[in-house]
């Protein structure tokens, strides 16, 4: 069942630079089909969408064709990749590989998934500054820079860049129905819907997904299975590290902000990594009072400029904050319900900067409301 076939389709003649589609998904297959070799890569940190979208769409090309696209990772990545990505030839991108890029073949065709934004392709960008031209973009974020590719398909609409990314699939095999694709295309796909939406409790979960979901599960996949790989393996650290979460929890604004912050000392007091933190920001929003949840998470870069990542989530309902436009104060961006951010200050800082950027966007919205 194609996926909004309407929304996938370019405006008649969108704004010169602005981030939007100048082109569709049959046309983004079939300029797929025409390469000799694709390189496809996605955000820093790949969460499930990232990586469901990045392997279908790889096992959809190299069914084509043997060999014609390889995914290429950078940043943490969960602990469960090695089991979704199977037998799947993949590139981890290291800081040695980086300076190789350029001896490794060249593709003629760059596919991005589930990002088009630059700081979130930071750790490839000189490599993909080169090739531009040769790019293309599928994703569902509301903000991007479309200096990233000359062809692109944004969906803001959708909830997971894994529903434009089965019809794509779809489309490059041919396939009557995204329930006729073969299981091990079918899987990452249903991981993107189901990760995207919080296993379908979020307010994202729109009947078309859960229709594409079924058309998954009838295609082969094992629910049961996949959560168990992705939600129940835990390492005793990620809860040594929630709980120093927990215990960070501040409730702001009369109990409607809930609050959290990691330090680098409770990663490394807790035997912790970075994508351990995963999730954490959607525990505030278990508090009936609480309409937005966010947590600051300590970072450094080389030279220890402190640097601090905002995430922030809300529930739905007419007086639920959109935290894309908060981030958006704060450089950052997303979806109205998910979003996040990268300051450039230590945490205190950050943490009024936040507040701040809190109380004017309810300001500004309260303020639509009564005119």
């Amino acid at each position: 069942m194609p996926v909004n076939a309407d929304a996938s389709k370019a405006s008649a003649a969108p704004a010169p630079g602005a981030w939007s589609s100048t082109t569709d998904l049959p046309a983004l297959a079939a300029w797929l089909r025409s390469r000799r070799r694709v390189v496809i890569v996605t955000h820093v940190k790949p969460d499930g969408d990232a990586i469901g979208s990045t392997m279908a769409v790889t096992r959809a090309l190299n069914l084509l064709r043997p060999g014609l696209a390889t995914p290429w990772y950078f940043g943490p990545l969960p602990d469960w990749f090695p089991d979704v990505a199977a037998a799947t030839p993949h590139r981890i991108i290291t800081e040695q590989d980086r300076a190789e890029h350029d001896h490794a073949e060249e593709p003629d065709g760059v596919l991005i998934l589930d990002t088009g934004s630059w700081m979130q392709l930071h750790d490839i960008r000189e490599w993909l500054l080169k090739r531009t031209e040769m790019a293309a973009v599928l994703d569902h974020h509301r903000q991007g820079h479309a200096d990233v590719a000359p062809r692109r398909v944004i969906m803001p609409e959708v909830a997971a860049v894994c529903q434009p990314a089965a019809e794509l699939c779809r489309l490059l095999l041919g396939t009557p129905r995204v329930g006729g694709l073969p299981a091990e295309i079918a899987e990452p796909l249903y991981l993107g819907l189901a990760t995207d939406t919080g296993w379908f409790q979020h307010s994202n979960t729109s009947p078309a997904l859960l229709r594409m979901a079924a058309d998954l599960l009838e295609a082969g996949v094992n629910h049961a299975r996949l959560y168990e790989l992705t939600e129940q393996r835990d390492r005793p650290a990620r809860l040594r590290l929630m709980a120093r979460a927990l215990a960070s929890l501040e409730l702001l604004e009369r109990d409607t902000v809930a609050l959290m912050t990691l330090k680098q000392s409770d990663f490394h007091d807790s035997r912790a990594a970075p994508q351990d933190s995963g999730g954490f920001v959607q525990l505030g929003l278990t508090v009936a009072s609480v309409q937005v949840c966010i947590l600051l998470t300590e970072s450094f870069v080389h030279d220890a400029s402190p640097i601090t990542k905002v995430s922030l989530r809300s529930k739905s309902g007419p007086d639920a904050p959109d935290v894309n436009a908060i981030a958006g104060r704060l450089g950052g961006g997303g979806h109205i319900r998910a979003a996040g951010a990268k300051v450039s200050a230590d945490l205190a800082t950050t943490r009024a900067r936040v507040i701040e950027a809190v109380l004017a966007e309810r300001a500004a919205a309260s303020g639509g409301r009564a005119r």
